[in-house]
């Protein structure tokens, strides 16, 4: 299931209207990975901007070095760009991207929310993943490879959602087609980023934050509660309100973990 570039250019017109969408296209009927193929095109254009769509991945890459299972049916791409932020900074680009493809799906009837940190969900299952990878230099990111896959028509875990399955169950996502999609995911990285550099990261954590499946959610370590998320700071670590036996303490202390530190469920909260 190639895309249509000539088709994806045409939505993405539609959908950027006048936006100046800083990238080329590159699509593949197969690649080991469209992250690894949009490093190798910013090697060869250092400062340009880039975008790798694959019908299949053959090595895909999740987050924490996890297989991300890439069948035909599906929508893997990576947009490939130079941010020049801060070293410490680099997870705010995940906050950016998830923010940004989430909103502008919500915007064509499919209520997608953010797992922390960098998945999209529906109905409470996956339909999307975010990996960003990063290149530094003189404590500035100098180059980052942002890759996301969206569950279109292939198949899924349990765990997880495809938008042909949602849209067979009464639901209209308004999106007939994977250039479509394409388009749709793309605009969303771009606002995202563009939230990110002319907004703010509070501007965009407080829009991140609304869309934040866990908010709410307790968080068991050992099966006994250790807090309550309330938030996530702006390097990306999950925010805590500690509990007590159980119970949230009158003056309660917060705990910060990094994204990597704790898997959260789908359905409850858990290490």
């Amino acid at each position: 299931m190639v895309l249509d570039k000539q088709k994806l250019e045409t939505e993405l017109s539609i959908e950027g209207k006048n936006t100046d969408l800083p990238f080329c296209l590159h699509i593949f009927d197969t690649v080991a990975s469209t992250n690894k193929t949009a490093w190798e095109l910013l090697g060869k254009k250092p400062g340009s901007g880039c975008v790798v769509i694959a019908a299949q991945q053959t090595s895909g890459r999740g987050q924490w070095g996890r297989q991300w299972l890439s069948q035909e049916g599906g929508l893997y791409l990576s947009f490939g760009f130079s941010p020049q932020l801060d070293i410490n900074l680099g997870y705010q680009l995940t906050l950016a991207t998830a923010w940004g493809i989430a909103e502008q799906l919500r915007k064509y009837g499919i209520d997608v929310e953010i797992k922390w940190p960098n998945d999209l969900v529906l109905d409470s299952r996956k339909l999307g993943g975010i990996l960003t990878e990063t290149k530094v230099r003189a404590g500035k990111i100098t180059q980052a490879v942002i890759g996301v896959g969206i569950n279109w028509k292939n198949p899924v875990p349990p765990t997880g959602i495809n938008l042909d399955v949602w849209n067979s169950q009464g639901n209209s996502a308004n999106i007939p087609c994977l250039e479509k999609l394409a388009a749709v995911i793309l605009l969303g990285i771009h606002s995202g980023i563009q939230c990110l550099e002319e907004e703010g990261v509070n501007i965009l954590l407080s829009r991140y934050i609304k869309l934040l499946s866990n908010m709410g959610d307790k968080v068991y370590v050992n099966d006994e509660v250790s807090g309550t998320v309330v938030g996530v700071t702006n390097t990306g670590n999950l925010h805590l309100r500690r509990s007590s036996g159980g119970n949230i303490t009158e003056t309660p202390a917060s705990i910060y973990l990094e994204p990597g530190t704790i898997s959260l469920g789908y359905r409850k909260s858990s290490v």
